[in-house]
């Protein structure tokens, strides 16, 4: 068959046709079970891949909230709805006893974002309020389904200079995030799906959410045990 005749096939209301119900049914039947199979087989490829790197970007997490630091997050598009999900993941725990910690989403200032863009252009965007916001010592994670987003490099280059350590979410090869110096710990999903990218980003700032604060509530515990020795 071919290839327009399977394009016919497939989507047959671009050529004014429409698929029989029953057969249609199936096609999106085997679709969704295709997709779902696909999302799992990436997420425990980009675990098995990445389950060290992410145990050390949340023993630095840990070590930064430790010694008085905050997080701050960063992302375009898409990646800019799950920086956002990170800070309030951070600031909000769910989960009954656990701290609220210092987070920022850098995406959430759209006067800051469309004066600097504006002025500057927006490569910019992310590092004006580094520059502002930083302390040596914070944490800077920033997401992107390409690695390769440029004011989340500039932002990462400025945080690194400043002496913020840093964590990114990347998919592909890892673009830029991969291969710049700049990022400490980098997290690349092996895929070039955006949307199989995106779900493992999900899982994995859970995840770093949950290791920071078990690391942090270690730490808490043998406080504990040490004043009832003593």
């Amino acid at each position: 068959m071919s290839g327009n005749s399977d394009l016919k096939e497939l989507y047959p209301f671009l050529h004014g046709g429409q698929q029989e119900p029953a057969r249609l049914d199936a096609a999106l039947l085997l679709s969704v079970e295709e997709k779902a199979r696909d999302s799992r087989d990436t997420n425990a490829r980009f675990f098995a891949e990445n389950a060290a790197v992410l145990i050390a970007a949340a023993k630095t997490v840990a070590d930064v909230y430790r010694n008085g630091g905050r997080l701050f997050s960063m992302g375009n598009g898409g990646s800019s709805c799950d920086a956002s999900h990170v800070a309030v993941e951070f600031v909000h725990p769910i989960t009954a006893g656990r701290p609220a910690l210092a987070a920022t989403n850098l995406v959430a200032d759209l006067a800051m974002i469309s004066a600097v863009g504006n002025d500057l252009g927006f490569d910019h965007v992310f590092v004006r309020q580094i520059v502002a916001q930083g302390r040596k010592g914070d944490a800077l994670i920033g997401i992107s389904t390409s690695g390769n987003s440029s004011n989340l490099m500039a932002a990462f280059a400025k945080a690194k200079e400043m002496g913020l350590v840093t964590i990114g979410l990347a998919g592909g090869d890892g673009g830029k995030m991969k291969t710049a110096g700049v990022v400490d710990h980098c997290l690349v999903v092996p895929t070039t799906s955006i949307h199989r990218t995106q779900e493992c980003h999900v899982t994995a700032y859970h995840i770093l959410w949950d290791l920071v604060h078990t690391l942090l509530a270690d730490d808490r515990g043998s406080a504990r045990t040490k004043g009832a020795v003593a």
